[in-house]
C-alpha cells in the first residue's frame, strides 16, 4: 500500500517511536511532584518544551501541550475571546479555515447570545487558488474585534496563506492574531507577528494525542475551562510525558531534515500537477501552484463519483483522501472548495509523507488515467431526462433525485445540442450542484447566469458560449 495521506496524519517518525518507548520507562512519574520520579518526568517535560520553543522561535513558558490540535484551537480562541471581552465580541476568520475554527466561532456566538450580547462573525473570502484576500481581511478588522484567525496553509488544497501581511494588518488594528499552523509546523517556518499559534504533533510525525498551544507574552488570555494549575493554567489534566517527548523529538528531527526532503517532495508534486492535466481530460488541479505546501496536491475529475474513485484507488494500493461532497456521508460540499469556487466532483487530495518513493508516484500516475476513464464509462446514466423548450428558460434538464456527478454530466451533454446564446436549465436537488455547476462553467467557458430556489431543489441557468 502506498500511503498518500500525510495531510491527515504523517507516519510516526522513527526517532519519535524510540523516544516514546524510552520515556515510558523514564518519564512515567507525575511531573508536578517533588520526589525523584516526578522530578525526572518534569525534566523530560521541560526539555521537550524547550525543544519545541527553539523550533518555533518562542519562549518555553509560552508553550503549552494540549491533547490535540483541535483542542489547542478551541482553547486558544475561547481564551483570547474571554480575555478581550471588554473590547468586544467581533471575530474575523478566513472562509477556508479548518472546521475546528468554524465550530468554535459558532460556540462563541451561541455563548454570547446566552449572555444577552451579539457576537458578529465576519468570514472574508479567498480567490480561486484558496489564497486569502488580505485587503478584505484588513478592512474587516474593527475597534470591537476581539480576535482574528487565519490558517498558515490550507488543509485541503495546500495553499500557503500570506501570514506576514495579515499579521501586519492585525498589528496596525491592535487585534491579536491566532494562526492555525497544523499543516505547516515542521515543514515551513511560520512568519512572526502572531499572538497565538496552534499545531498538532501527528501532522509532523509525532504521536497522535499531542497538540500545541502557544500564547505570546502580552496577549490577554483567560482560560475557558475551570482552574487547573498545569500547563500555565491553560490546559487541564495530567500531561502525557512520553507522547510529548516523542512529539518534541519528531519536531526537532523534521525541522532538521525538512529542507532537502521537502524540496524532493515538492518536485514530485509538480510532476503530479503536470501529468494529471496532460493525461486526464476534464480535470482541474486546484490550489496555488507556487505558494503551497511542498507535499500536497489536489485535483478534481469531472464526471466521476468521488467515493467510487477513492475506493478503486484503495483497491489498487493507494491511500488518498478527498474534500469532495461526493465522498461525504452528509453529501455537503467542502466549505473550502465552495469558497474557492472550484469543482468538487471526483476530488482527490494526494499528500506525500516523508520518504515517499519516486517509483510509487510514477505507478500512481500510470494507473490513474485508465482508472478515471473506466469509471467515467461506467457511471450509471439516468433515463433520458425530459427536454422542454420553455420560452423564457430555454432547454430544461430534469436531474431531480440524481446525485453528483449526474447533474453535471447531463448538463455537459445537453449544452452541446443547443446554439450559442441558448440557456440550459438544470433542475437539481443535489447540494453539490450549487458548487459544481458554476465551477464547471468557469472551467469550460460557458456562462453561469443564476441559481433559483424551487419548491424542490434549485434551477441552475447556464448559457452556452462557444
Amino acid at each position: 500500500m502506498a500511503y498518500f495521506d500525510a495531510a491527515s496524519t504523517e507516519p510516526l517518525h522513527p526517532a519519535a517511536k524510540a523516544a516514546f518507548l524510552s520515556t515510558l520507562d523514564e518519564g512515567w512519574g507525575d511531573p508536578a511532584r517533588g520526589y525523584h520520579d516526578g522530578r525526572r518526568a518534569r525534566m523530560l517535560l521541560d526539555a521537550a518544551r524547550e525543544t519545541v520553543a527553539s523550533v518555533l522561535g518562542t519562549r518555553p513558558d509560552e508553550v503549552s501541550f494540549t491533547t490535540s490540535g483541535t483542542q489547542a484551537v478551541q482553547l486558544g480562541m475561547l481564551g483570547v475571546l474571554a480575555g478581550r471581552r471588554r473590547v468586544g465580541a467581533h471575530l474575523v476568520l478566513g472562509a477556508v479555515e479548518h472546521s475546528s475554527v468554524l465550530h468554535t466561532a459558532d460556540t462563541h456566538a451561541a455563548r454570547s447570545e446566552q449572555r444577552g450580547t451579539t457576537a458578529e462573525i465576519t468570514r472574508t473570502g479567498v480567490d480561486r487558488t484558496g489564497r486569502l484576500d488580505v485587503s478584505a481581511f484588513a478592512s474587516a478588522l474593527r475597534s470591537d474585534t476581539a480576535l482574528a484567525c487565519v490558517q498558515s496553509a490550507n488543509h485541503e488544497v495546500g495553499t500557503v496563506q500570506p501570514i506576514a501581511e495579515v499579521a501586519a494588518a492585525c498589528r496596525a488594528a491592535g487585534v491579536p492574531l491566532l494562526v492555525d499552523a497544523a499543516q505547516s509546523v515542521g515543514r515551513l517556518p511560520v512568519p512572526d507577528g502572531w499572538s497565538v499559534l496552534t499545531a498538532s504533533a501527528h501532522k509532523w510525525g509525532g504521536p497522535a494525542g499531542v497538540g500545541l498551544l502557544v500564547v505570546r507574552k502580552g496577549t490577554r488570555y483567560v482560560s475557558a475551562l475551570p482552574y487547573d494549575e498545569r500547563e500555565a493554567r491553560r490546559v487541564p489534566g495530567f500531561e502525557n510525558v512520553p507522547a510529548i517527548v516523542a512529539a518534541a523529538v519528531a519536531l526537532g528531527a523534521a525541522s532538521t531534515e525538512s529542507a532537502e526532503e521537502d524540496a524532493r517532495l515538492s518536485g514530485l508534486v509538480d510532476r503530479i500537477r503536470a501529468r494529471v492535466r496532460e493525461t486526464i481530460p476534464d480535470v482541474e488541479v486546484v490550489g496555488d501552484p507556487i505558494e503551497r505546501l511542498p507535499h500536497i496536491v489536489t485535483f478534481s475529475c469531472l464526471f466521476v463519483d468521488g467515493e467510487v474513485l477513492l475506493a478503486e484507488l484503495d483497491r489498487a494500493g493507494f491511500a488518498v483522501s478527498s474534500g469532495s461532497s461526493c465522498t461525504s456521508s452528509t453529501l455537503t460540499p467542502s466549505h473550502v472548495l465552495e469558497a474557492m469556487g472550484v469543482l468538487s466532483q471526483g476530488n482527490i487530495r494526494v499528500s506525500l509523507p516523508r520518504g515517499t518513493a519516486e517509483a510509487e508516484v510514477d505507478r500512481f500516475l500510470a494507473l490513474l488515467p485508465g482508472l478515471v476513464a473506466r469509471l467515467r464509462a461506467g457511471v450509471a446514466q439516468p433515463p433520458a431526462a425530459p427536454v422542454a423548450a420553455a420560452a423564457e428558460e430555454g432547454v430544461v434538464v430534469d436531474a431531480l433525485g440524481r446525485r453528483c456527478p449526474i447533474p453535471v454530466i447531463e448538463l455537459a451533454k445537453r449544452i452541446l445540442d443547443v446554439e450559442e446564446g441558448t440557456a440550459v436549465v438544470v433542475l437539481s436537488d443535489d447540494e453539490a450542484s450549487a458548487l459544481d455547476i458554476p465551477a464547471w462553467c468557469e472551467m469550460t467557458g460557458h456562462e453561469f447566469v443564476r441559481a433559483e430556489p424551487r419548491e424542490r431543489g434549485s434551477a441552475y441557468v447556464v448559457r452556452r458560449r462557444s
